[in-house]
């Protein structure tokens, strides 16, 4: 029997054993440097970007970035309506309401007209948004030229969720280093792990010394632990970050094996003009975390949950694409910018089996049970 086939397991090389074996003999030997430093400074130096700070999930980061910022009780910040719910949470740990824009069908991420149009009427409400928080969905650069023109305009300031996009470029430079604040996700199924991790990163150094302290419970400098503030158990521990560094050095491979895989799906799947795949407009670059596939009922005659379905009794996972912040429960009541387009990619859309071990023969089984499906074969 064909082994099941999961969406986006982690990928280890092997030497995250040995990264990990350094972490426990020498990391508290007293030594200046540890794993996290180290991890720090890789991601710095890839990014290219002044200042890191490794914390223990994305949603710590935008949890910290959100404070920084200065977003307390009563206060509005616009995110992306087109997203996982940790993109929305944290505004709401601040007593703060998310104000929800949709998506443009070109990268399916915040559309600058709606955002413009939303903030216009939230300033006529007497409640300047704060913050916005831009998300980059499944590593697809947003439209960041529009969208940096329209918060420079208002002078509001840009939390730039790159989760998902490690890697993903817009005119050569990452993704995650446009905005105010940057955050970073290292959970399990991201393009590197460290079975649980995330990372702030920015250009002003107030912001990074205020996140490392904040990170670290706001710990005062005392031989006593002293504290002024409250502060967040939000540190990325050496052991996460000694097996992140052993990612690192495999991330570009991981991305071309990414692409690799999209490309596959684009040149079967797409060419028959009945599964329909996003496309990069000009120059971005996506790390296509994950390879995500449209299907048209009208054209088709059949919907994303019975291929769903079909795949999974084949042993082969797929996901639903986002289900919009706005159609959820806890979010429906708060103010939303529509066009309906997140919403039909979410009742059209799927994501399709995408982690970088991933074997041609395996990309060849899911792509002949995906065409069989749509003929009626299965």
């Amino acid at each position: 029997m064909d082994k099941k086939i999961l969406l986006s397991p982690p990928y280890f090389s092997g030497e995250e054993e040995h990264f990990f074996k350094s972490a426990v003999q020498n990391d508290w030997s007293g030594t200046n440097t540890n794993s996290t430093d180290r991890f720090e400074a890789v991601l710095k130096a890839y990014l290219e970007c002044e200042y890191v700070v490794a914390l223990n999930s994305g949603t710590a980061g935008i949890h910290l970035a959100l404070k920084i910022l200065g977003v307390n009780n009563g206060d509005e910040v616009i995110c992306s309506t087109f997203t996982f719910v940790a993109s929305c949470n944290p505004i709401v740990y601040q007593g703060a309401t998310p104000i929800l824009v949709d998506s443009e069908e070109e990268t399916w991420n915040m559309d600058p007209e709606i955002l413009e149009y939303a903030i216009r009427e939230r300033i006529a409400k007497g409640k300047k948004p704060k913050a916005i928080v831009l998300v980059h969905l499944y590593g697809m650069p947003a439209k960041l030229e529009k969208i940096l023109s329209i918060a420079s305009r208002y002078d509001i300031p840009i939390i730039e969720d790159a989760a998902e996009a490690l890697g993903s470029e817009y005119r050569g430079q990452k993704l995650g280093t446009f905005g105010d604040i940057g955050i970073f996700s290292f959970n399990e199924n991201k393009i590197i792990t460290t079975g649980g991790g995330g990372a702030l990163v920015c250009s002003n150094d107030e912001y990074a010394i205020k996140a490392r302290h904040l990170s670290n419970q706001a710990r005062e400098q005392a031989p006593h632990y002293e504290h002024s503030k409250i502060g967040y158990n939000y540190r990325m521990n050496n052991l996460a970050a000694a097996v992140g560094c052993a990612q690192m050095a495999f991330l570009k491979k991981r991305i071309a094996r990414k692409r690799e895989i999209f490309h596959y799906y684009k040149e079967n799947l797409g060419s028959t003009g009945r599964y329909i795949l996003l496309n990069e407009p000009n120059q971005c670059i996506s790390n296509r975390w994950l390879s995500t596939v449209i299907v048209d009922s009208e054209k088709n005659e059949i919907d994303p949950e019975t291929v769903r379905l079909k795949l999974a009794a084949s042993e082969i996972e797929s996901r639903p694409l986002c289900k919009p912040m706005h159609l959820q429960p806890i979010y429906r009541d708060v103010p939303y910018y529509g066009n309906g387009i997140s919403e039909s990619l979410f009742n059209k859309g799927l994501c399709l089996p995408s982690g970088v071990g991933l074997l041609n023969k395996e990309l060849n089984r899911i792509n002949e049970l995906l065409e069989a499906i749509l003929i009626g074969v299965t």
